[in-house]
């Protein structure tokens, strides 16, 4: 008879999902779900509020990386305000946004996936985590404590909190950066940069032992979307939207951001409060892309600074179809974020103090992209003559990589699973999946429609009275 096995919850990811196996009469897989089990909503909430609140509201989406919300809320208001911001508040906002990038993906690769890479998927669940990191490595451990903090030292002191600032405002930044924190950030960069090299070095001598993982962690030809700069180098905070194949041939180039919706169209399952955008001229499920940092490093011809460059070489050796290759990609971004942030504090105008353009609202719509840890971020508003939001439309990178994650799991359930035992170290595996696509799912849950509803009455002893399911 079929069956279903379920990982619930699957484990060291930014909030709450399952996935289900779902077996034939053979005992054969015949697909993997990833269940999004949490409704955020924030579409919704937006409706009557003035459209300046916008950034503010919209970083509370999630805790992780709010500084990729305020960029893409504050880039759409910009255009309802018909503004051009000040060349100094562009670079300050590229500072904060890569500065998310870099602690994020710190908190992507060192506490979520090395256990993983350093003690081995079949390893025992009580250890795989950071505190067995610390224990076997604690050199490790520490230098992603180090890149971590440093990427929300860097937003702290530019936007006022590490977590939820509210200095990227519509029209640009509320205050200017001041000398000592200039020069205590570019006195800090040298040794991120250092341990991000290191580590680099570290991980591509554990790539051998992952020869399987590779092979069929989402490891299929497809498409992958990201922005990329004016000379096709990396971007993350404006640019163009592209769209390759998995051989790096451009089915869409150089479309502007606020175009998007002429190619990416959305669907919503009856299995997760995720939608699962894809690319409409493919259909729906065809339509399947990728976004993030392997993306945006496939996309990419080069990006543009020096020791990013050099480690993006080996990079560009690998066959990106395998998401596991998510993690190098991680690696170089941090890299690269770093560096790009000295470049931009060594700016002559960097301490400039004319760093917000203020209107009113001036059109009835605005569009807002960037670059978020995950991949492209979206943020799409409509507001009425009074300035009140009427629409908002949010496609988070996550929601993105929704199909994509959805195939990889099937592919690795499918490889793995033979028989009717099952290991840890196979489930984790199937984990693993998700992992590599670092999902963040508090940001990405704003379906609203026929969704799953499973609601139990128990008795105080815990005795089940009633359930009504939809």
């Amino acid at each position: 008879m079929s069956r279903i096995i379920e990982i619930d919850p699957v484990t060291r990811i930014e909030g709450h999902s399952k996935i289900t196996i779902h077996l034939d009469d053979n005992g054969s897989v015949e697909e993997a779900r990833f269940h999004v089990t949490q409704l955020r909503g924030f579409e919704k909430f937006a409706e009557g509020r003035p459209f300046h609140e916008m950034p503010s509201l919209m970083a509370r989406i999630c805790g992780i990386c709010p500084v990729s919300h305020l960029v893409a809320s504050a880039k759409a208001c910009d255009m309802l305000m018909s503004v051009r911001i000040p060349p100094t508040a562009v670079k300050l906002r590229r500072i904060i946004n890569l500065a998310q990038i870099a602690q994020s993906h710190a908190l992507s690769f060192f506490y979520l996936s090395s256990p993983d890479l350093l003690l081995g998927m079949d390893s025992s669940p009580d250890t795989r985590n950071i505190v067995g990191v610390a224990r076997e490595n604690p050199s490790l451990a520490r230098n992603g404590i180090y890149l971590r903090a440093l990427g929300q030292e860097i937003i702290e002191l530019l936007g006022g909190k590490k977590i939820h600032p509210g200095w990227v405002v519509a029209g640009g930044v509320s205050h200017p950066l001041s000398v000592e924190n200039r020069d205590y950030i570019l006195q800090k960069l040298p040794q991120a940069m250092q341990i991000a090299e290191d580590t680099l070095a570290w991980y591509n001598a554990q790539l051998e032992k992952f020869s399987e993982e590779i092979s069929v962690f989402a490891n299929f030809p497809g498409l992958y979307m990201s922005l990329v700069g004016a000379h096709g180098e990396l971007e993350t905070y404006d640019g163009y939207l592209r769209l390759a194949d998995e051989n790096g041939q451009a089915v869409v180039d150089k479309l502007p951001p606020e175009q998007y919706k002429t190619i990416i169209a959305e669907a919503i399952s009856t299995h997760s409060y995720l939608k699962s955008p894809y690319y409409k001229p493919m259909g729906y499920p065809a339509g399947m892309y990728r976004v993030g940092p392997l993306a945006r490093l496939h996309l990419a011809s080069h990006c543009g600074t020096p020791r990013a460059d050099k480690a993006f070489a080996l990079f560009q050796q690998l066959d990106h179809k395998s998401a596991f290759h998510y993690h190098l990609a991680r690696l170089i971004e941090i890299v690269y974020a770093f560096e790009m942030i000295e470049q931009l504090l060594r700016s002559d105008d960097i301490l400039d103090s004319h760093v917000r353009a203020f209107a009113d609202a001036n059109a009835h719509e605005g569009f807002g992209i960037s670059e978020a840890p995950r991949g492209t971020l979206m943020h799409h508003y409509k507001i009425d003559d009074n300035g009140l939001i009427t629409y908002a439309d949010l496609i988070i990178a996550t929601g993105h990589n929704n199909l994509a994650m959805n195939r990889g799991i099937t592919q690795a359930a499918k490889h793995y699973i033979k028989s009717d035992k099952l290991s840890d170290g196979i489930l984790n595996r199937i984990e693993a999946v998700i992992r590599t696509f670092d999902p963040c799912l508090s940001c990405s849950t704003h379906a609203i429609g026929q969704m799953p509803l499973d609601i139990q009455l128990l008795d105080a002893q815990g005795k089940l009275l009633d359930q009504a399911k939809r």
